[in-house]
């Protein structure tokens, strides 16, 4: 039996009989009261989640203090973090919206309002939704990033998220790090999801060798009686920011000219009344998109994890996305007609897990495959007590990646002079206080290609490659930005100019405190990347999974405060500190 909006509303703040984890105080009841409202609105709604990244669990996860833009981005949805995002959006300091949405006083609202996310949770509100407008008028999209970089996630090779997604009754798939199960996996469970309905879209995946489109580019679906076509789009660097071994023969791209012939096709072919962008192309690059293809109605965004409280308009398109690891469920309401879209009404449902009915099948799914998983990776184990907030998304440093840099430093020795963590997006937070499992591990680490290695590199090749990653991560034009924040230099502190010349934005690096020397030889650990040529790798150095790592270095530690002063220094933009954003 589905909840209505009024039971939903009923059981989760009325009763408070669902509570999960901490107690939740009658204001954060009405807070959730508040924001869950919605005045439903014509003959269409689509729901859409993305960047989960396999979290079926309930997490915590801290929104960034830092996204330093280049001074053309500086501002604009996509760079605007903290009392800035608060302000921007209009959102009272303190409250559930602003936990979800900032990383203003963190810790002290993670103890109020408790654990994100959730699929059981995810799925209440999709069937909620669902029961109140009914059936045909409503589409159910994902934006990619789902089936992996957690352990049940990988650990089932996404088999565990697939089934999830069938229960719950997604409609649309497009994808990134998916692909990184490899073509034979990855092909697998899109079979096993358009079995269950849900179709998998994508325009920019062609074959390297005939230039056929790999995936179907688009769909077409009757909703609320309206015609509605669907344009999906992979992440378009995918063989750049992964291992290209997992899609060998595909070749990825933004693809821009091409989307605007599907548009055209559907509107001028099919005569469909409105058309829809669901892609992982990341939020600067999708309102690029809105500014130079013409014709698409709305665009869904992924991979960059932005929150837009407020859909952003591009001439006549609207730009939405809806946060990452599971913390929200968008939803907006179109008025469609053969005239095209005439209003809109646009939410982001926060999955506060404190304050919400579970549902019952989706519970079964994750507690099934969370069991398996659990008895054979020993994902409750405590490793270890947090005494500073454990952390990932920030544009330069994070508290994960130097804790990380101390594990893999210990673990070779004591010898290296260089660790490089990868910039990666995703990794769920530990509170201060609070117990480090194996679980905590892989939800920074579970990828298919965990090994760290160990090379030698001379000061100047060093320097070269992260003025490239610089180069990616501040490039003032989104096109060419090829996702992901600045890698992270253990035992490396550095001077950046963001909007300085390209290739020449480091400057006064320091390697252990003495000045990077062009011609040294210097040994480096690197992880989370594609794998060095084997005759780089330096035999005395045996390859390890990152997470193995971590976990004998957890319990040899037992308790863990690493530096939360940054290691670098911005010259030309705002950089907070820990201190301004999660507090003392």
């Amino acid at each position: 039996m589905h909840l209505t909006r009024r039971d939903f509303l009923e059981l989760a703040i009325v009763t408070g009989a669902y509570l999960t984890a901490n107690p939740v105080t009658a204001l954060a009841k009405m807070d959730y009261e508040d924001i869950m409202r919605f005045k439903p609105l014509g003959n269409v709604t689509l729901i859409f989640t993305t960047d989960i990244h396999a979290h079926l669990e309930p997490l915590y996860f801290a929104e960034p203090i830092n996204l330093v833009a280049p001074k053309k981005l500086k501002g604009k949805p996509g760079y605007i973090t903290g009392k800035d995002f608060l302000r921007y959006y209009r959102i009272k300091p303190g409250s559930l919206e602003a936990y979800f949405t900032s990383c203003v006083d963190f810790p002290k609202l993670a103890l109020k309002f408790g654990k994100m996310g959730g699929a059981e949770y995810i799925t209440t509100i999709v069937k909620t939704v669902i029961e109140e407008r009914g059936r045909d008028k409503v589409l159910v999209m994902d934006g990619g990033d789902t089936w992996t970089t957690t352990a049940i996630g990988t650990f089932t090779e996404g088999k565990s998220v697939v089934d999830w997604m069938v229960y719950t009754g997604y409609d649309l798939f497009v994808a990134h790090w998916d692909y990184t199960f490899g073509k034979e996996i990855f092909l697998q469970r899109i079979k096993e999801l358009e079995k269950g309905g849900c179709e998998f879209i994508t325009h920019n995946v062609v074959d390297e060798l005939w230039g056929d489109l790999v995936f179907k580019p688009y769909t077409i679906k009757e909703v609320g009686g309206a015609k509605l076509g669907i344009i999906g789009s992979s992440f378009p660097f995918t063989p750049l920011a992964n291992p290209r071994q997992f899609v060998e023969g595909w070749s990825f791209g933004i693809r821009e000219d091409q989307l605007q012939e599907f548009v055209n096709e559907l509107r001028e072919k099919h005569k469909v009344d409105a058309v829809v962008f669901l892609t992982h192309n990341g939020l600067p690059l999708d309102l690029k998109i809105a500014e130079v293809v013409k014709g698409i109605d709305v665009i869904i965004s992924g991979h960059t994890h932005d929150v837009t409280p407020r859909a952003v308009k591009v001439g006549k398109t609207l730009v939405l996305i809806a946060g990452s690891h599971g913390k929200f469920v968008g939803r907006i309401d179109l008025h469609v007609d053969k005239g095209g879209i005439k209003d809109y009404r646009f939410k982001l449902y926060p999955v506060a897990s404190n304050l919400i009915p579970p549902d019952k099948g989706a519970r079964k799914i994750v507690e099934r495959y969370r069991r398996e998983v659990a008895k054979k990776y020993r994902l409750d184990d405590e490793l270890a007590t947090a005494e500073v907030m454990l952390y990932k998304r920030d544009t330069f440093f994070s508290t994960w990646d130097w804790l990380v840099g101390e594990a893999i430093n210990d673990y070779y020795g004591g010898d290296l002079d260089v660790v490089t963590s990868p910039g990666y997006r995703w990794g769920t937070t530990v509170l201060p206080g609070q117990k480090i499992t194996r679980n905590h591990v892989y939800d920074y680490t579970a990828i298919t290609y965990p090994e760290v290695y160990v090379l030698k590199r001379k000061g100047k090749d060093l320097l070269t490659v992260w003025e490239d990653v610089a180069d990616n991560v501040f490039n003032p034009d989104p096109f060419y930005q090829q996702g992901g924040d600045m890698s992270r230099l253990w035992n490396v502190e550095y001077e950046i100019e963001i909007n300085g010349p390209q290739y020449n934005r480091i400057r006064k690096v320091l390697i252990g405190g003495k000045p990077l020397q062009e011609n040294k030889e210097y040994l480096i650990a690197v992880y989370g990347g594609p794998p060095p040529p084997e005759e780089a790798i330096l035999p005395d150095y045996k390859p390890v999974p990152v997470y193995d790592i971590l976990i004998e270095y957890l319990k040899k530690r037992k308790s863990v405060r690493v530096r939360t002063k940054p290691n670098v220094k911005v010259l030309d933009a705002t950089y907070k500190t820990y201190e301004e954003c999660y507090g003392g």
